[in-house]
């Protein structure tokens, strides 16, 4: 078993706080995805994981083994990093092999790992060829390969497909999947990719600042943010957010117009936020829609299966998705309104979303 737990893990650089206390179990054969922008902490808590950072406080702990005093080759795991690290000096097959040679197994069993896990990641063509001689797509599936081939208990990645040209990156994801699924090994995946995250992931763990603000599957995180951040930072375009002031009896003020909203006096003022395809745009107000709101066009984006209108509110930005047959122009006024269970609270005092 290799179910992860990581237990109150800090890190220092001198007076910055790269990570705060985080908390983090990772099951037995998951595929977790640490998401956020460059500088949340992710590869360092990643990196203290591995061994290669040693962290302020707390434990990491695979399986039943606390493993933050060992060394990384004590630990059972196996790394990919950015840069792939493949020996331009040896063969595929060798660079495969190597983790196995280091770990004095016999020639017999070398060969095996080695030719299932090229076959795995489709490359046993490659085995006598050196990596000047490979394309960075191949030089990925190698460096994955020689993880796998170690057989580890987890497997962490560090934004594995950044180097890669945008088809090939789609293509590398559904392939690693299907892979990383066959291996049955737990995975820790590093990328600022929301994509790669939304794709691959069982599950998904958004960082901020050093902090975790949110831990779960790519639908619940794309669908109910668990504070502004997450909402802002998941998804293209992004989540809307419009201020809303209390009317009362659970009805809120929202650009002039009337939302069904959390009833209670505690908040003095909340932020709507909703999907910009969550969004139904009606012809002109009628008796049908008396609580539609009224948004002017700014900007159309034509992107093939839809057009991207973003719009003004009340001097605050709307997106919104419309069918790529629209008439809509620049200067129109859209009367629109969301969709009722799509939209969610938050408190703009604590950023976190209303339970």
């Amino acid at each position: 078993m290799a179910e992860i737990r990581i237990n109150q893990v800090a890190k220092q650089f001198g007076d910055t706080h790269a990570l705060h206390s985080i908390d983090l179990t990772i099951a037995d054969q998951e595929f977790l995805v640490l998401l956020g922008a460059s500088g949340c902490g992710k590869t360092t808590l990643l990196r203290i994981v591995a061994g290669l950072e040693t962290a302020s406080a707390g434990e990491v702990w695979i399986g039943d083994r606390r493993v933050d005093h060992l060394a990384p080759k004590d630990r059972g795991i196996a790394m990919v990093f950015q840069n792939y690290a493949v020996f331009p000096h040896l063969t595929v097959f060798e660079n495969i092999a190597f983790g196995l040679r280091m770990a004095k197994l016999p020639q017999s069993e070398v060969e095996k790992r080695v030719n299932r896990t090229a076959s795995l990641m489709h490359i046993e063509n490659l085995l006598k060829r050196y990596s000047g001689q490979l394309s960075g797509g191949q030089r990925q599936r190698v460096a994955v390969a020689r993880a796998l081939a170690t057989e580890p208990e987890v497997l962490l990645m560090d934004e594995p497909l950044s180097n890669l040209d945008a088809l090939l990156r789609m293509e590398m994801r559904a392939e690693l999947k299907t892979v990383l699924a066959e291996s049955k090994t737990t995975t820790i995946y590093v990328t600022h990719d929301q994509v790669e995250a939304m794709s691959m992931a069982d599950r998904i763990a958004v960082m901020n600042k050093g902090h975790i603000v949110q831990a779960a599957s790519a639908v619940d995180v794309y669908r109910n943010p668990a504070a502004h951040f997450v909402g802002s930072f998941i998804g293209n375009p992004p989540m809307n957010f419009l201020d809303a002031k209390p009317l009362g009896d659970g009805w809120w003020d929202v650009a002039g117009t009337r939302v069904k909203g959390p009833v209670g006096g505690q908040y003095p003022a909340l932020q709507l936020g909703i999907r910009p395809e969550d969004i139904v745009v009606h012809d002109a107000p009628s008796s049908a829609h008396p609580d539609s709101l009224s948004a002017t066009v700014r900007v159309l984006e034509p992107l093939g299966s839809h057009l991207l209108a973003s719009c003004k509110v009340d001097n605050q930005m709307l997106r919104v998705v419309l069918d790529s047959n629209a008439s809509a122009k620049p200067g129109d006024q859209l009367h629109w309104s969301p969709v009722p269970d799509r939209i969610r609270w938050f408190d703009p005092a604590t950023e976190l979303a209303l339970p």
